[in-house]
């Protein structure tokens, strides 16, 4: 699958979406990436990580680690492609954890998988979460890489789609200053 239908599959399914957007990351951008609107389609889904998948053909996991709560459709579909177990970490008192009674075995391997990563703080915090419980990290996928290369790991991350859209703090949006109306999509 080429970007071209990637960005077919987003644009189809109201995925991708223009205006102005506040992102997680608390930046502003002109395109936002609803990955919600994909991700309710089973079958459009299962294609979109088997795409993924084939990024990474090594990556054999034993379980995929995925940030809640965006990040869980794609984990799920990628841990049952693989034959691999499928946990997510969830927010307690502002970083994610795991909890729920899932776990990682030391020496397990271990992939993340998100559905979009700006600056990939959620996923260098499932990182951090696989490190400490002595996992073998194997790789991370996404969906969408719309980090313009500033989202930097010490695993390799593959991702179906590399974006560098514009973005800016909210003291030097230009959108702000047009006074377009702000949106706070969420995740």
């Amino acid at each position: 699958m080429n970007e071209r239908e990637v960005i077919s599959v987003f644009e189809e399914t109201r995925a991708l979406r223009n205006g102005h957007f506040e992102l997680r990351s608390g930046l502003h951008s002109d395109r936002f990436f609803q990955c919600a609107l994909v991700l309710q389609h089973p079958l459009v889904t299962a294609r979109l990580c088997a795409a993924l998948i084939a990024r990474a053909p090594d990556a054999r996991p034993d379980v995929v680690l995925a940030p809640a709560l965006g990040g869980v459709t794609v984990g799920y579909e990628i841990a049952r492609q693989h034959g691999a177990r499928a946990i997510f970490a969830e927010k307690d008192a502002g970083r994610l954890v795991l909890r729920r009674g899932f776990a990682i075995t030391p020496g397990e391997r271990v992939l993340i998988a998100e559905d979009v990563i700006t600056r990939g703080g959620r996923v260098q915090e499932c990182i951090d979460i696989v490190e400490r419980q002595g996992g073998a990290i194997v790789g991370i996928l996404v969906l969408v890489d719309r980090s313009g290369g500033r989202a930097s790991f010490a695993y390799p991350l593959h991702s179906l789609l590399r974006l560098t859209p514009e973005t800016w703090d909210p003291e030097t949006c230009p959108l702000c200053r047009a006074n377009k109306e702000l949106e706070h999509p969420g995740s």
